[in-house]
């Protein structure tokens, strides 16, 4: 099994990309700086370089082609503007599902933020941020040639994971380890049940596989 990540150097990326090959999938790791290549190889990654921002939807739809999984866990980073919330968090997000569509990937899933929200107001940075995301995730939604899943995490800390986590349709506010994020990440890769669902993820006490199986088919 192929799965092909966008932002393959993030920090929830490499996270995911490590485990994912522990489990014995190939894994693409979509980068733009051929530096950051050494570090997915230590991952267990391949590197792919692409601009997701100015690249065609038939150019990442070839990176894309035969695969059958994709992640979108890219980013523009917390020390961006406005411009590039948009060709990033929205941009790079609608262009990569589109490539997946027209690739034939039916896995699809899309790394979020809680709060996401096409109609959110405000006029600082996050709302932006929080805007971009929710027209995103709304595009996403709209691509039938998908078996999408939205993840919404809550605030993200580098902190150990616990593998424990609460992950529902509603959770309310928290935080979350990025290593539990990744963690819930390969066990949605491996649960198309739970296609057709946005999820938030915050820290709880439930493990990992458990708090997937039952929201599965939900």
């Amino acid at each position: 099994m192929r799965i092909v990540i966008a932002g393959g150097h993030g920090r929830i990326a490499l996270r995911l990309e490590q485990r994912l090959a522990a489990r014995g999938y190939v894994v693409a790791g979509i980068i733009r700086d051929p530096e950051q290549g050494d570090d997915l190889r230590d991952a267990g990654a391949e590197p792919v370089l692409c601009d997701l921002e100015s690249a065609s939807v038939e150019h990442v739809a070839g990176i894309l082609q035969g695969a059958d999984a994709a992640v979108f866990a890219a980013g523009a980073g917390p020390g961006s503007g406005v411009a590039r919330k948009d060709t990033v968090d929205r941009g790079a997000a609608v262009l990569f599902a589109d490539a997946a569509e027209r690739a034939g990937v039916r896995r699809f899933l899309m790394v979020s933020s809680m709060g996401a929200d096409a109609h959110h107001g405000g006029d600082e940075v996050f709302d932006f941020y929080l805007r971009a995301k929710g027209e995103a995730d709304d595009h996403v939604r709209t691509r039938l040639g998908l078996e999408w899943t939205v993840l919404r995490p809550g605030a993200l800390t580098d902190d150990p994971g616990s593998g424990q986590v609460r992950l529902e349709a509603r959770t309310g506010r928290g935080a979350v380890t990025r290593d539990d994020v990744a963690a819930v990440l390969a066990e949605l890769v491996e649960t198309p049940a739970t296609a057709g669902l946005t999820l938030e993820l915050v820290d709880g006490s439930t493990p990992v596989a458990v708090a997937v199986k039952a929201v599965a088919g939900n």
